[in-house]
């Protein structure tokens, strides 16, 4: 029941704040200069068990190229009602996405995860290239990724 009480949070937080305790986060993810292509991103939660609960954001608006961001898409079995109103652009090399979205409150300090994919056009894909606990402590602290991305971090 908890599961469900918070993943209802995070639909709802993202859809119709007023219904939730939530709050606006802004997330930076600011990539290398790889040499390459705009690079996609998927930008999605999981719980403390690993299971998704649901999309934050899509970089990137050929969905051919989804099933590249390849722990997004297992997690949604490329289900792209998940991220119907919440894709942008591809991010340049050594670009900056910055969203912010109402975040419900109950996602913090109770081991819910960010994970952002990357994958860029002719180059390795980066499944979960960041995983950031998504924790108080956590705001304003940059993770660097694995491959495409320099940084990533989350603030209030």
């Amino acid at each position: 029941m908890k599961t469900t009480l918070s993943a209802l949070a995070l639909t709802t937080a993202l859809t119709v704040p007023g219904l939730a305790l939530a709050q606006p986060v802004t997330f930076t993810t600011t990539l290398s200069q790889y040499g390459g292509d705009g690079a996609y991103l998927a930008l999605y939660v999981t719980d403390a068990k690993g299971a998704y609960r649901g999309s934050l954001w899509m970089a990137g608006g050929k969905s051919k190229y989804y099933q590249h961001l390849s722990d997004w898409f297992r997690a949604t079995n490329g289900d792209l009602a998940q991220i119907n109103g919440i894709t942008g652009a591809s991010v340049g090399a050594g670009q900056n996405l910055t969203i912010t979205l109402d975040l419900a409150d109950a996602l913090f300090d109770a081991g819910y995860e960010l994970h952002i994919d990357a994958a860029v056009e002719d180059m390795r894909d980066s499944p979960s290239e960041v995983v950031l606990p998504l924790t108080r402590d956590g705001a304003g602290k940059p993770a660097r990724g694995r491959r495409y991305i320099a940084s990533a971090s989350y603030d209030f």
